[in-house]
């Protein structure tokens, strides 16, 4: 958690919307906050009011994941909260599936079919999508994501045998992904409703995460890729394995870090917030707190990622965290050694370790 959470302004503090309902935070911007079965327990999704060749309707930015909860409580907002309007298109920041998981289903109007909606992505985000979706892979388990983990130190077999049995895990909570879609790229104006809004592309934590920023209202719709509360989950996963992850998101903040510090940001987690200068340089101290821990480990003996997995997580992890820890701690770990800091070896115990 932040603990500088307080240099951050919530301007409306700790005022939620109920699930099912609206609360808008913005002209024609509206927050709607469904539940996850996670530790991370909630989501923010947006609502923009639209207008697209002359036809009045919504824009929806993300949709949560394939469960009955999130369903239940969107069916609820198609029927009270727009106003009898349809969808006109979704526009969906990245991959993951808290944000993807019903995209398919919302394009297609719910249980009603009630419109025909675009999906809109990134093309970074849109084929990763499509082929986790597809039971091609999953950075979550598998056999692959067993592998991978194995080699870098997590050696209980029960836990590599969860791992292995969650091979369906993305493909359960994104069941389908619409096979069309308009594709976004970085720096793209996009017309909502009287506003427009340009495309901030961000990498690290996604293929090619899409943030919106509208400069005329001094709104940010930020995805995952600048939150309040607690750090963006940066992770070395089996299919990009010597992938430098948070090299490229400590760069992406840049993008971010020259907007008004009173823009107010409307992140996928936690409330929304003003500072956003202020909380990219806790995002950067932070990373660099836990990259010179990370040195000072590997300076006194070679060290796996998981065992810095304790030394940057001070508590207990159920397997969903422990996939994102050890990810993370491996990013940390790769930044340093493909920056010439650290050198890599593949000891006898078929373990990979990092030493100074």
């Amino acid at each position: 958690m932040n603990a500088l959470e307080h240099q951050l302004d919530y301007p409306f503090n700790d005022t939620l919307p109920e699930p099912g309902h609206a609360q808008e935070v913005a002209p024609g911007v509206f927050w709607l906050r469904m539940p996850l079965p996670f530790a991370l327990d909630h989501i923010n999704l947006w609502l923009l009011r639209d207008q697209i060749d002359g036809e009045e309707g919504w824009t929806v930015i993300d949709c949560g994941i394939a469960s009955d909860a999130i369903r239940e409580n969107w069916e609820k907002v198609f029927e009270s909260v727009l106003d009898g309007l349809p969808v006109l298109r979704v526009i969906v920041t990245h991959c993951h599936p808290d944000h993807v998981g019903l995209a398919d289903w919302v394009c297609s109007g719910g249980d009603k079919k009630r419109w025909d909606a675009r999906l809109w992505m990134t093309l970074g985000e849109y084929m990763q999508a499509r082929v986790m979706a597809a039971g091609d892979g999953s950075n979550a388990g598998g056999e692959a994501a067993a592998r991978h983990f194995a080699l870098h130190g997590v050696t209980d077999e029960d836990s590599l045998e969860k791992l292995r049995s969650r091979q369906s895990y993305y493909a359960n909570l994104v069941p389908s992904v619409p096979d069309q879609y308009r594709r976004l790229r970085e720096a793209d104006r996009v017309r909502i409703g009287r506003k427009t809004w340009r495309v901030v592309t961000g990498y690290g934590h996604s293929p090619e995460h899409c943030a919106l920023h509208c400069e005329e209202m001094g709104v940010l719709i930020s995805g995952d890729m600048v939150l309040p509360r607690i750090s963006t989950n940066v992770s070395v996963f089996a299919m990009e394995p010597e992938g430098s992850p948070l090299a490229l998101y400590l760069e992406s903040l840049a993008r971010y870090e020259v907007m008004p510090e009173d823009t107010l940001v409307l992140p996928s987690h936690g409330k929304p917030f003003r500072g956003v200068r202020t909380r990219v340089k806790q995002l950067r101290e932070h990373h660099d707190a836990r990259l010179a821990e990370v040195r000072e480990a590997c300076a006194q003996k070679p060290q796996s990622a998981a065992d810095i997995v304790p030394l940057m997580f001070k508590r207990a992890l159920d397997i969903h965290q422990m996939t994102f820890a050890m990810g993370e701690a491996l990013a940390h770990l790769h930044l340093l050694w493909l920056a010439g800091a650290l050198k890599r070896t593949h000891d006898a115990d078929g373990v990979m370790r990092f030493s100074a």
